[in-house]
């Protein structure tokens, strides 16, 4: 990701401006500085956690130095392109600002410019989040408004307290500092339950409730009724999500079918890959054969991954699957996918899956892991559902529904006997997909589960 930057100023001190971390994403929420000011960084030195409309993503600097300010507190959603911290490199002056031209900044680690980007649309000039240099002129320019105070957060003897972004999310919320946090997880990690203990151990924070928009009310039944109530900004992957979810629903016309499939060979084969040494390391589970089933489906029926492009009146169609999957994660719903899902065979498809939801758990999923899907899956037998109209991921055509696995009474080479069967929902969009179609994909996902070595030398 090049990032366009005001020259540096004669003084060597750098303004560093929140980047667009390669989505065209307009704005983020500075979520935890890891510096405060007068701490020395050195290039692409992790500094800040953002969370923009996808993912929580850390920031490194592009800047070696001292950090002069912070101009943006914790918990501030900013557009992109403000400044949010400044960086002294050490080479003194008077701190007079350089020509106004601009220049390019080498990528940061870890991003890097989309080829083929299109255009954004325009946007309105970010305001200025702490002082602004005045340009030269002849004139005097009044005397900028002082910055925006950041007092450094307390930290551990040994540093920034160690706790997974979940867990400070929480902390945030209960108005808990982590840095007063007597960690019991191995290695000094902070855990939900230490947040819990102490959010009951001491009153909380006020400011977090004040940013949470809880309103402090004058009449007692008010007063009475807001204690018992819990107000959170709806912001961030959660925003984004819900925004989404209501452009599908009202855009493309979904239609769903259902299916309930004997998954007792399906069952078996899970028990045996899991001793199988291709497998060693990584979770077999039945989710891993409900994607390679729908992969095959897809083989089969590749109309399915498509997508409707509205401006251009055209149905594009997709000589490769990039699978989705749906995790529900502290911050909301989130659907990376598996790039050429299609092209591995099951063991490295396995691998793909472990990464995927590994990285989910950890709240470390990015942008670019969430761009490019065509299809997806979500499984709501985790939850203990046995089926559910999904609405599809935007720009998709179709989404499965995965049901929880359960024992009963199923009519079995013409005998009733106690198998293990689960049901399958297959949302799509009835402007690419029709009935027919939609009915071939779903059983062919269900014929690959109810036996799956017949379908073994097609899986690859």
């Amino acid at each position: 990701m090049a990032i366009q930057k005001n020259a540096p100023a004669v003084g060597g001190v750098h303004s560093f401006k929140l980047p667009d971390v390669g989505e065209g994403l307009v704005d983020a929420e500075i979520l935890t500085w890891f510096v405060k000011p007068g701490d020395e960084i050195a290039v692409n030195q992790m500094i800040c956690e953002i969370e923009t409309a996808k993912a929580v993503v850390e920031l490194p600097s592009p800047f070696a130095g001292t950090v002069k300010e912070l101009l943006v507190e914790e918990g501030r959603t900013v557009d992109v392109g403000t400044v949010i911290i400044t960086v002294d490199d050490g080479t003194g002056g008077d701190g007079a600002a350089a020509p106004a031209e601009e220049e390019r900044e080498k990528p940061l680690v870890g991003y890097g410019e989309k080829a083929g980007a299109t255009q954004r649309r325009t946007r309105r000039r970010p305001e200025p989040a702490g002082p602004v240099s005045p340009a030269p002129a002849a004139r005097p320019a009044p005397a900028p408004a002082p910055p925006v105070a950041v007092a450094p957060a307390p930290v551990a003897s040994q540093g920034r307290p160690l706790a997974k972004p979940p867990v400070r999310k929480l902390a945030k919320d209960l108005g808990v500092n982590l840095a007063t946090v007597a960690p019991s997880g191995s290695g000094g990690i902070i855990t939900r339950d230490d947040v819990h203990a102490a959010a009951q151990g001491a009153p909380a924070d006020p400011e977090p409730a004040a940013v949470s928009g809880e309103r402090a009310t004058a009449a007692p039944a008010a007063a009475d009724r807001s204690a018992r109530e819990r107000r959170v900004p709806v912001k961030g992957v959660r925003k984004a999500t819900a925004a989404a979810m209501v452009g599908s629903a009202f855009t493309a016309p979904h239609v769903t079918e259902f299916l309930q499939v004997d998954v007792t060979r399906t069952m078996k084969a899970v028990a045996r890959l899991r001793e199988h040494p291709d497998f060693a390391g990584v979770r077999v589970s039945p989710l891993l054969m409900v994607a390679k089933a729908l992969l095959l489906a897809v083989r089969r029926n590749p109309e399915v991954n498509s997508s409707w492009d509205e401006d251009a009146q055209e149905i594009v169609f997709k000589d490769y699957v990039n699978l989705g999957i749906a995790a529900a994660t502290e911050r909301g719903l989130v659907v990376p996918n598996i790039k050429d899902a299609g092209a591995k065979p099951l063991p490295q498809l396995a691998a793909a899956l472990k990464e995927l939801t590994d990285t989910a758990r950890a709240g470390k999923v990015t942008p670019a892991d969430m761009s490019g899907g065509t299809i997806t899956i979500t499984n709501v037998g985790v939850f203990g559902v046995d089926a559910g109209t999904p609405i599809l991921n935007p720009g998709e055509a179709a989404i499965l529904a995965f049901g929880q696995i359960r024992d009963m009474p199923w009519v079995h080479k013409g005998k009733l006997k106690i198998r293990k069967v689960t049901t399958l929902s297959l949302s799509f969009d009835h402007r690419l997909v029709d009935g027919e179609l939609g009915s071939k994909v779903l059983r062919d996902v269900g014929a690959a589960l109810e036996d799956p070595e017949l379908t073994s030398l097609a899986w690859g």
